[in-house]
Formats: C-alpha cells, sequence, structure tokens
C-alpha cells in the first residue's frame, strides 16, 4: 500500500508515531513529494510541534507551488497560534490558487471574525455554508456573524438551521434569545434561553437571559 495513505490511516487511528514513520519513509522513497511532507507536517501540528510542521509545510511549497493543501494546512496552524493575519494570508493563497472547500472558506470567514472584520467576513461564511450543508458550526457561526454585524432576521434563520441540524447546540439557542430579545418577541426569547438550558443547565449566559425575562 501507498505510505501516505497508510500514513493517513494511521493519522485516523491517533497512531501518530506509526502515522509519522510512515509518511518519513514516503518522503525518503520520494524527496520532491510535496504530499508527504504535507502529510508530514499535519502528524507534527498534531502532536503539537508546530515549528517543525512549518518547516514541513514551507518545503512542500518549495516543491509545488500549487501545493493548496500546504497553505490550508498552514493557515489553520497559524489560526490555533493566535497568528491571524498570517492565517487570513495562506486562506487566501489556497483559495486564490484553486482550493474552493468549504472549509477553507470557514476558516477565511472564522479569521477575519478575529480579526475584527466581520462584515468581510460575511460572503465566506456564507460560501462555506452552502458547501457544508449539514455543518451545524458553519451555519452557527455565519449567523453569530450576522447577528454581530446587525443583521437580525437573517441571523434568525441561520441559527434556527443549526439547531435543525444539531439540537443539542446550547450555544445557538442562547443566540436566538438574544436574537428574539433584540426583536423585542419575549416570548420566543424566553423559549429559546429554556431550550439552551434544557441541553445545557449549567449555561450561566441561558439563565441569566431567562432571569432578566422573567424579571421584566
Amino acid at each position: 500500500m501507498d505510505k501516505n495513505q497508510t500514513g493517513i490511516e494511521y493519522m485516523q487511528q491517533g497512531k501518530w508515531e506509526e502515522a509519522a514513520r510512515s509518511f518519513m519513509e514516503a518522503i525518503e522513497e520520494e524527496p520532491n513529494n510535496a504530499v508527504a511532507h504535507i502529510n508530514f507536517g499535519n502528524v507534527l501540528t498534531a502532536v503539537g510541534e508546530t515549528e517543525k510542521a512549518l518547516k514541513f509545510y514551507d518545503r512542500a511549497i518549495e516543491l509545488d507551488s500549487e501545493a493548496v493543501a500546504a497553505y490550508y494546512s498552514k493557515g489553520n496552524l497559524y489560526y490555533e497560534m493566535e497568528k491571524f493575519e498570517e492565517a487570513k494570508q495562506n486562506f487566501e493563497l489556497a483559495m486564490k490558487k484553486g482550493l474552493q472547500s468549504g472549509d477553507n472558506y470557514f476558516m477565511l470567514g472564522m479569521t477575519l471574525v478575529q480579526l475584527e472584520q466581520g462584515r468581510l467576513a460575511l460572503p465566506f461564511l456564507q460560501r462555506s455554508t452552502e458547501l457544508l450543508e449539514e455543518d451545524a458550526e458553519a451555519f452557527f457561526h455565519y449567523g453569530l456573524c450576522l447577528a454581530q454585524s446587525e443583521y437580525i432576521d437573517e441571523a434568525i434563520t441561520q441559527l434556527e438551521k443549526c439547531v435543525s441540524l444539531d439540537p443539542s447546540h446550547a450555544d445557538a439557542y442562547y443566540n436566538l434569545g438574544v436574537a428574539y430579545g433584540f426583536k423585542e418577541e419575549a416570548k420566543k426569547a424566553l423559549e429559546m434561553f429554556e431550550k439552551a438550558l434544557e441541553v445545557q443547565p449549567d449555561h450561566l449566559l441561558a439563565g441569566h437571559g431567562k432571569k432578566l425575562i422573567e424579571e421584566a
């Protein structure tokens, strides 16, 4: 079996040492194979060796400047390191070089949110929901970004889609409660806060929201 494929299977099983060995063997067999370098970088990322991982992603890009997965992986790594400007640059490069995946759009949108550029994030988060139709988190963060940009009705639509995909998403119910409260629909807001508390009884913000409405 192909060493890269073997390594990926080990990664899926959480067998990091075996995965690293497979990818290293793949690199030894084909030193100019960018994919093996990206895969080895992904193992290093998974075990927290971020600086080493970056070197392997950079080497992959040296070998193949069109290796979109290397830019995407670098973007994710920078995002985890809270280096959001660098993350943004890499997600944008991945997109420019042809990566049209929902995950890349989602991560670029999330990065822009972290850079306090919520309105710029909206089209990327929207596109992520179109490509990731079953991903509750994509709809949640798109809804959240819409709410923060004061598109309340649109936010409600997306948050409702989120809870239809994941009925246990307490934060989505809480934010629906806030949105309905903003629209002065107290009964509906209370219902959403109560749903959040059903799912997560210790949800402090939902508990506080419920108390405020009951006292009003």
